[in-house]
């Protein structure tokens, strides 16, 4: 017995001298979206923080203007710093009214990491850690030439979020990769769905030799499939659209959307938290920025998409 209990001890404390390192748990940020209330997309983004607060133990906030008002959303990044947080995850989608209250969260010694909008160069002249997301313009430029493959000779950009630059680098981007001028083919269509429709619908009466549709997301996407399936256009016009949700897929499964663009939101929020979290705790930093996409997003491609749109797609 006495042997056996001498192993026993060993053995306790070979394991004790592999036991994970100790640190301070409970660290606190949060994520500033220049979102409105009534965009459904950043529901995902809040998903993603959700499941990476709970898998790292920390806290995670999520604050945002209710009508999107940047300036609105200026004043809420200050707030954010003055209440002290471990980190701070925030969009970029304008740097003119954004880079100040970033700024100086940075100089109040704040790690920030710039999420979903703006770009590597302007996260690091505002000071900040990294970015994590997908070069807006880029992928408007991809979506272009891919519709000019197809065949798509002049669009029309459905901006609902005009005010927001990252919003009009997706429809630059479409029209340079078409080689066409951009001009009066993107409107600002706001983002009340009843008048999304109308301005769709009146636009495509205007202009009916208008080969495609480019939406910018759920907000103006779901509002065109209406538009297309009151006047008899569903599934003969060419239509691509940013971003993922329940009525997009179901678009897309239809063949009434030809693709929609996936950022994958879910890792914009998931890898900031991550990545702060571990920088905290163990000072280590991933060397480069991250692309969270252009991926397209095909019918053939829809089987966990659909599963998860809405949720984690």
């Amino acid at each position: 017995m006495k042997k056996i209990s001498t192993i026993v001890v060993a053995a306790v404390l070979a394991v004790s001298s592999f036991a994970a390192p100790v640190y301070a748990e409970g660290e606190r940020y949060i994520l500033v979206s220049h979102a409105p209330d009534s965009d459904s997309w950043w529901n995902t983004i809040k998903n993603g923080i959700e499941l990476a607060g709970k898998q790292m133990n920390v806290t995670v906030e999520y604050r945002n203007p209710p009508t999107g008002d940047l300036a609105d959303m200026a004043r809420i990044i200050d707030q954010a710093a003055a209440s002290k947080p471990n980190g701070i995850i925030t969009t970029l989608s304008d740097f003119d009214v954004l880079s100040g209250p970033i700024k100086n969260a940075v100089a109040q010694g704040i790690n920030v990491i710039i999420m979903n909008s703006g770009s590597p160069a302007q996260a690091r002249e505002v000071g900040a850690l990294m970015y994590v997301g997908q070069p807006e313009y880029d992928a408007g430029l991809a979506a272009g030439i891919r519709a000019k493959g197809d065949g798509v000779g002049s669009f029309l950009c459905v901006n609902h979020y005009i005010s927001s630059p990252s919003s009009t680098e997706r429809c630059q981007g479409f029209a340079d990769g078409l080689g066409i001028e951009l001009g009066k083919q993107m409107i600002d269509s706001g983002q009340d769905p009843s008048e999304i429709k109308n301005k769709v619908l009146a636009y495509l009466s205007a202009n009916p030799k208008t080969d495609a549709i480019l939406t910018l997301g759920p907000t103006s996407a779901d509002p065109v499939l209406l538009a297309l399936n009151e006047n008899g256009m569903a599934g003969d016009i060419y239509f691509g659209t940013f971003d993922l949700g329940e009525e997009i897929v179901k678009g897309i499964k239809a063949g009434v959307i030809n693709w929609g663009i996936d950022q994958q939101p879910f890792l914009q929020a998931y890898l900031p938290v991550v990545i702060l979290t571990n920088y905290d705790r163990y000072g280590v930093l991933p060397g480069n920025n991250i692309n969270s996409g252009p991926g397209f997003v095909t019918k053939d491609g829809l089987t966990l998409v659909e599963k998860y749109a809405g949720e984690y797609r």
